[in-house]
This record gives structure tokens, sequence and C-alpha cells, in this order.
């Protein structure tokens, strides 16, 4: 149960290349108070992220471990990588007063969602499948195989938003992560007391 002062958990999903990462960006910018969860995996990094501020990049070993030890929240494989979340974190951070936000699969927010039912789930969508398509493409970062496989994927995942507390098209960064923030508020007015 959470307490009057303890922060939000904000469940962030939505298929990949809708904008997950730069919608957060723009909160974390925009409310001191808001911080992003950094997740672990065992996939490379990508061109410019960094280990501990992006990701914790470890190994499958690892990860493997930290399962058995049940410090993950939640954890999934996805494109043939594990993802998860470490949980003391996210605890030290909530109880602080912050706002945590875990930009997560569908499959992760299902755990999540079970494990911490107090935590608000939004999902955010494209403006359009076409606009989806065009932006993973844009992004140049997989070869035709992957961008198939991640279209197909999102296809599934967009029939899962009516699952979530709040869904959001992303149509622009700055009005969507506005919206987030009114979330938020709303969230932490009613646990006040009366």
């Amino acid at each position: 149960m959470s307490k009057a002062n303890d922060g939000v958990l904000l469940i962030i999903s939505g298929p990949s290349g809708v904008g997950k990462g730069s919608v957060c960006a723009a909160l974390i910018a925009k409310d001191p108070n808001t911080v992003f969860s950094v997740s672990a995996t065992t996939r490379s990094p990508r061109r410019g992220e960094i280990d501990g501020k992006d990701y914790y990049f470890i190994s499958k070993e690892e990860f493997l471990l930290k399962i058995d030890h049940g410090d993950f929240l939640e954890w999934a494989e996805v494109f043939g990588n594990y993802y998860g979340t470490p949980v003391a974190e996210i605890q030290r951070l909530l109880h602080e007063g912050k706002n945590v936000l875990l930009d997560i699969d569908t499959q992760g927010a299902n755990q999540v969602r079970t494990v911490c039912p107090e935590g608000v789930s939004i999902f955010i969508l494209p403006p359009s499948f076409a606009e989806l398509e065009r932006r993973i493409t844009a992004r140049g970062s997989e070869t035709e195989e992957m961008r198939a496989i991640r279209l197909s994927q999102a296809e599934q995942e967009i029939r899962l938003a009516e699952q979530y507390d709040y869904s959001i098209v992303n149509n622009d960064i700055e009005e969507t992560a506005d919206a987030v923030l009114d979330i938020i508020a709303q969230v932490k007015a009613e646990r006040r007391p009366r």
C-alpha cells in the first residue's frame, strides 16, 4: 500500500518506435521529482547508450543468477535478450517520494501490475500504424527482418492497450509528457488524506 508521501510508480508501455524513451526523457526534464528506472539487460548497447544510465548491461549468466535471487520486480525475454527491473532501487526511490518511470514491455507490465497494483499503467499509442512504421524505419538500427518482427509485435501489443489504466496517443512528445504529469497529479491528489 502506498503512503501519501510516496512517489508514483508509472508503468509505461507501448510498441517499439512509439517514442516511449523520448516521452520519459521529456517527463524527467519537466519534473525533477520524476526519475527513470534503469533496467538491466543482456543485449548489447546501442550507439550512445551508457551503462548504468540507459541500462545496466550484464551477461546472461549474471542476469539468470539475479532472477534466482529474486532481484527483479519483473523480467522478460524480448527478441532473444533478457530485460529486468531491479526491485531494491525502485522501492528506495518511491519511499524517497520520487515518481519512478518503468519503460517496459507488455509482458513486464503484467508482472508489475500483479505485484504492485498501486502502480499506474500508461500505454503510449502511435498516431497511426503507418507513422509507427515510419518511425521504426527512420531509426535505421534494425535489419528489414527485425523491422518486420517489431511491426508484427507492435500489432499484438496495441491490442493490449485497453488493459492499461490510461492510453495516450503520442502525436507530440511534449503534450504526451504533460498528459502523464496530469495523471501523476491526479493520483497524488487521490492519495492525500481527507
